[in-house]
């Protein structure tokens, strides 16, 4: 509502700053402070009057338009109540102050938690880029790789992510009720209610968009929510490797006084900070999904299906929210646990087969790769036994002598130089 009444008193100026309406005047210095105030001193309390109003005309632009009146009415701009709403529909207001809240709860909530997030993931990434770990691909001992880098994947995804986020186009539109500026143009045929839009509209802070329907067509809407959506499923990805790093025993969750793990087993201390971002994510991103779908659907010039969904934009931001704040709290609660990521890496040997394999294709070896899935298949290898392959193999002195330096913590190609 706060948003709707800001729209109509900035209407209501830009009609005086048109020179060509003379029955509006330009507003002096002190009316452009009185509405202002208006807007600045928006309150519970108005929005509830704004309410009361909307019980009899069951219309919620209207009921901000009588509202703005009876404020206007003891004012100096009494005489330009004709002119509130001025050959607008309702959606020329509800799609600014949806754009228009959008636009600040982008730049308030949304880029500035992703942006902390980032920074959080990407400050770890950068400590641990050295920190070896085994790897799982299909749940099974891979190629080992980094700490730092598997957290610096992340950080990328998510950058790109914020920068998308930032070039987002946020459009409005202002050009009557089936797009045409009808009603504009039978009152005025002078004005050139084109340019007069798309300055009003560039003025709010947003993209204008003047090929439109009644309504503005959404689909900056349901980019929006795609980017947001993707965030979140970035991040539950990461959420969910994290959940397993701690399930292994990578990290230990920092212990704190007075917080109990579970109702009968003392001794636990949940991954509890990732499970609720997982949660909130699956909320937020169930009904981005049904928004991104929804919103640039509308039957002909109009229909109201997309008004009440619009409600619900506020939802989607506040679990997204959620999961963000609780993603980084959970990361701060994180320990490494050195030894025991040491002991994985030891305890899987066989992953260096693929160094050897590599070796041998280099060194000419036709059947270097059904050599090694002979040796290492379904096997579980001791590091013994691979160095006695090593020293058997009729490889240059050089690329044995790598070989058998090689360990799984070391078999980590350039994983830290690629977060550097």
């Amino acid at each position: 509502m706060k948003y709707r009444v800001a729209i109509e008193l900035e209407y209501l100026a830009a009609l005086g700053d048109e020179v060509k309406i003379s029955e509006v005047r330009k507003f002096s210095a002190a009316e452009q402070k009185l509405i202002a105030k208006i807007v600045e001193n928006f309150s519970e309390k108005d929005g509830a009057e704004i309410k009361k109003i909307e019980s009899t005309t069951n219309h919620d632009v209207k009921a901000v338009e009588y509202f703005l009146q009876k404020k206007l009415a003891k004012t100096s701009l009494a005489n330009r109540i004709p002119f509130l709403h001025f050959a607008l529909t309702s959606e020329d207001v509800n799609n600014l102050a949806t754009a228009k809240m959008t636009r600040d709860a982008v730049r308030i909530v949304v880029l500035p938690e992703m942006k902390k997030m980032h920074a959080e993931i990407l400050r770890r990434a950068r400590g641990w880029k050295n920190l070896s770990m085994l790897a799982r691909t299909h749940g099974q001992p891979a190629t080992p790789t980094t700490l730092g880098k598997e957290f610096f994947v992340f950080a990328a995804r998510l950058g790109r992510k914020i920068e998308q986020i930032e070039k987002q186009e946020i459009l409005g539109k202002m050009n009557g009720a089936t797009g045409s500026f009808a009603a504009h143009t039978i009152a005025f045929p002078e004005v050139n209610w084109e340019n007069f839009s798309r300055k009003f509209v560039r003025k709010l802070g947003l993209t204008p968009n003047l090929a439109t329907t009644q309504i503005e067509s959404h689909d900056w809407i349901a980019e929006f929510c795609d980017e947001v959506r993707g965030t979140n499923n970035i991040l539950t990805d990461f959420a969910r490797d994290i959940w397993n790093y701690i399930s292994w025993g990578f990290f230990k969750l920092r212990r704190k006084e007075g917080e109990v793990g579970s109702s009968t087993m003392p001794h636990k201390i949940n991954p509890i900070d990732f499970e609720n971002a997982e949660g909130n994510f699956g909320v937020a991103n169930s009904l981005l999904n049904f928004l991104s779908d929804k919103l640039p659907i509308s039957r002909m010039q109009r229909d109201l299906t997309d008004s009440t969904v619009l409600r619900n934009l506020g939802v989607v931001i506040g679990h997204s929210f959620l999961g963000w704040k609780s993603l980084q709290i959970g990361i701060a609660k994180l320990e490494v646990n050195h030894a025991q990521i040491l002991d994985d890496l030891n305890a899987n040997p066989e992953v260096l087969a693929e160094a050897i394999q590599t070796i041998l294709r280099k060194n000419g070896d036709p059947s270097a790769y059904e050599k090694l899935k002979k040796l290492t298949r379904g096997e579980k290898l001791t590091v013994e036994r691979i160095r006695k392959f090593v020293a058997d193999l009729e490889i240059p002195a050089a690329d044995k002598k790598r070989l058998l330096e090689l360990t799984p913590a070391k078999y980590v190609g350039i994983a830290g130089k690629l977060v550097k």
